[in-house]
């Protein structure tokens, strides 16, 4: 089975009640917006700051906000934000990770499954996570070699 994290579960929930705001917001009132604990939250927030897909302001009327408008944040781009680079497996991202590499010959196939994967978490942003969903939704999958 292949799963995201639950930081980066946890960041599309955040990054998604963001973008219905358009005020600053504090940690504490976002935490408890998105039914998480106050430090769960801030260690996210504090992650999607340093990608800057976030921004922050200190003092009484500070929080957090979007850094940008929702269609222009990716899913791609906040996984990443938690994840790091987005790949099935970790020669599919960067070699000389894996002892069986030299002889193993799955990376180029496994690379190209994660380029398709990263191709449709670039193509939704989050504006489209906050579309009401629909059963039936179909995404596009382009899997030419690239």
């Amino acid at each position: 089975m292949l799963r995201i994290g639950k930081l980066t579960d946890y960041a599309t929930v955040i990054v998604t009640w963001l973008a219905s705001r358009d005020d600053w917001t504090s940690g504490s009132e976002i935490a408890a917006a998105v039914h998480l604990e106050t430090p769960t939250a801030s260690k996210v927030l504090k992650q999607l700051a340093q990608a800057g897909l976030v921004e922050s302001c200190r003092g009484a009327h500070g929080g957090y906000r979007l850094a940008m408008p929702p269609e222009e944040i990716s899913v791609a781009a906040v996984i990443e934000a938690i994840e790091g680079p987005i790949g099935m497996t970790e020669c599919s991202v960067q070699s000389g990770l894996c002892a069986n590499e030299t002889v193993c010959g799955l990376r180029g196939n496994w690379q190209r499954i994660s380029r398709a994967i990263a191709a449709v978490l670039n193509d939704l942003s989050v504006a489209d996570l906050t579309a009401p969903s629909v059963g039936s939704m179909q995404i596009p999958i382009h899997l030419a070699d690239s």
